[in-house]
């Protein structure tokens, strides 16, 4: 076998699609976001009865670039590996899961659906978990980028389920 057919993504190559699916991810995380361009969202969200617990607007703000940088820079790492079944079902589970992270945003924010939103949380902390797993078997520090993700949703699961039970849709 060939050195070409052994190996992963170019450089270039895996960066590109690191970098289009951390873009595409701002962008659809900017379209819902609660901020004062978005004022309908803005007012919505503000009504809302929240717990205690709540992290302040900023935190979400300077929270999730972060942790969708780090879980690019291990979509990234990933996609360098040879192709492998590990490695492919860790680089799907990282595209679906940036994927779900805006729809998550789209189901919340712009269609207020509380109930679905915090399943989709929950579902999003699993698949997070399985690609720290499943990325733990083709590269470590690519896996590593993956649990502050899965940690953050856990929090966020919970959180969402409270908001849901605290404004039934």
């Amino acid at each position: 076998m060939s050195d070409q057919r052994r190996a992963g993504l170019s450089p270039l190559a895996a960066g590109g699609v690191a970098v289009g699916v951390l873009g595409l991810a701002a962008l659809l995380g900017r379209r819902n976001a609660p901020d004062p361009s978005h004022p309908r969202i803005r007012r919505w969200y503000r009504r809302l009865d929240k717990p205690g617990f709540t992290p302040p607007d900023p935190v979400f703000g300077a929270v999730w670039p972060v942790l969708e940088t780090l879980t690019a820079v291990g979509g990234y790492r990933l996609l360098r590996q040879p192709p492998s079944p590990a490695r492919n079902t860790a680089v799907a589970l990282w595209l679906g899961n940036s994927a779900m992270i805006g729809g998550w945003t789209e189901l919340f924010f712009r269609k207020r659906m509380t109930g679905p939103s915090a399943v989709a949380a929950g579902a999003m902390a699993v698949t997070t978990a399985a690609l720290a797993a499943t990325a733990w078997r083709v590269d470590r520090p690519a896996a590593a980028t993956a649990v502050p993700l899965a940690g953050w949703l856990g929090f966020a699961t919970v959180l969402a389920g409270e908001i849901q039970r605290r404004n039934p849709d």
